[in-house]
C-alpha cells in the first residue's frame, strides 16, 4: 500500500484592500451603456425671463426692430417708440402676429423728454409693468468737427446720449417695482472707442453712454436693476447704409473682420435678449463689443 501524502497547501491569496469592488471576468468585453438623452432643457424659456414688459426706442427699423422682435419671440411684451409711427405700427403688429405677445407702438421723438412721462403711462397701460428698456434710438450727424454747428452737435447728443439718461430716470421706478431681473441696454458702438473724423458728435455721444452704463449701473443695481451696453461694428442698418453704398466700402470692411462679414441687426439682437434676460443675472455695469473681431485686430 503506498503511503498517503499530504496535499501540498497552496499559498493563501493577498487579501483585496478594503474598498475595492471585485470585478467579474468576462469572455467577452460588455457592450458600451448608452447614454440617455437628457432631459433637461437648453435653458431658452431663460430668455424670456423676468417675463415683463420692455421699451424699445429707434424700435420701426434696424437693430431697433430686431431686438423688439426677437424680445417678443422669447414671449415679452414690447412698447416700440419711434418718429416713424407707421414703421413701428408695423413691428408691433408682427410681434402680436407671429409671437401672440402684447405690443404697443407710440410716434415718440426720444430728443424732446418731455413726452416721456406721458409715453411711459401709455406704454404700462399697453403692456404691464416694465422691465426692461432698450435705446436702440439714435443718429450719426457725420461731419467734421470743423464743420460743425451747435445746433448739429446737440441734435445727436439729445437723441444719443441725453434721450438714455433721462429716460432711465423716467423708468427707474417702474424698473425697481418690478423687482430682480428687471434690465436696460444702451446702444453704444466701437465709435465710442475709436473716434472717426467724419463722427466726431456721434463718438462722443456713443463714449458718454459707456460712462453712463457704469454710472446707472453703480446707482440701480443695488435696487435689483442691471444697466450693460453693447458696442456693435458694422452692422447693416439704414444708419450704415449711405457708408456702405460707397464704392469699395462694404468689401474693405468685410476684408477687415476676421468674420468676413457685416452684423447683421438679429446678431445685435441676440445679445441685447441675453442681456435682458436671467441668463445674465450676473453682468451689470459692462461694455459689450459685438464686431465680429473688427476691433481686435483695428478700428473702424
Amino acid at each position: 500500500m503506498a503511503p498517503k501524502t499530504k496535499p501540498k497547501k497552496t499559498a493563501a491569496k493577498p487579501a483585496r484592500p478594503s474598498g475595492v469592488i471585485k470585478k467579474k471576468r468576462n469572455a467577452q468585453a460588455a457592450p458600451a451603456r448608452k447614454r440617455r438623452a437628457s432631459t433637461r432643457r437648453v435653458p431658452w424659456e431663460h430668455l424670456g425671463h423676468p417675463s415683463s414688459g420692455v421699451v424699445v426706442t429707434g424700435g420701426a427699423s434696424g437693430i431697433g426692430e430686431a431686438c423688439a422682435l426677437h424680445l417678443a419671440e422669447a414671449g415679452r411684451p414690447v412698447a416700440i417708440w419711434d418718429r416713424n409711427l407707421e414703421g413701428a405700427r408695423r413691428v408691433a403688429e408682427l410681434c402680436r402676429a407671429r409671437f401672440q405677445v402684447k405690443a404697443i407702438a407710440l410716434e415718440i421723438d426720444v430728443a424732446d423728454s418731455a413726452s416721456f412721462p406721458e409715453a411711459v403711462v401709455a406704454s404700462a397701460n399697453a403692456i404691464g409693468l416694465i422691465g426692461g428698456l432698450v435705446h436702440a434710438a439714435g443718429i450719426d450727424g457725420a461731419m467734421q468737427i470743423t464743420d460743425m454747428t451747435d445746433e448739429a452737435w446737440d441734435t445727436v447728443l439729445d437723441i444719443n446720449l441725453r434721450a438714455a439718461a433721462i429716460l432711465t430716470k423716467e423708468l427707474a421706478p417702474s424698473l425697481i417695482e418690478s423687482g430682480p431681473g428687471s434690465a436696460i441696454v444702451y446702444l453704444s458702438s466701437i465709435e465710442g472707442f475709436f473716434g472717426h473724423d467724419f463722427l466726431p458728435a456721434y463718438s462722443a455721444s456713443k463714449a458718454g453712454l459707456l460712462g453712463l452704463t457704469r454710472s446707472a449701473a453703480h446707482t440701480l443695481g443695488p435696487k435689483g436693476v442691471r444697466v450693460n451696453s453693447i458696442c456693435p461694428g458694422a452692422v447693416e442698418t439704414p444708419l450704415l447704409q449711405p457708408l456702405l453704398d460707397i464704392d469699395g466700402v462694404r468689401a474693405g470692411l468685410e476684408a477687415r473682420t476676421p468674420l468676413l462679414r457685416l452684423a447683421q441687426p438679429e446678431d445685435i439682437a441676440k445679445v441685447v435678449r441675453f442681456l435682458l434676460s436671467d441668463e445674465a443675472a450676473f453682468v451689470t455695469g459692462a461694455s459689450l463689443v459685438v464686431d465680429g473681431g473688427l476691433t481686435a485686430i483695428s478700428g473702424i
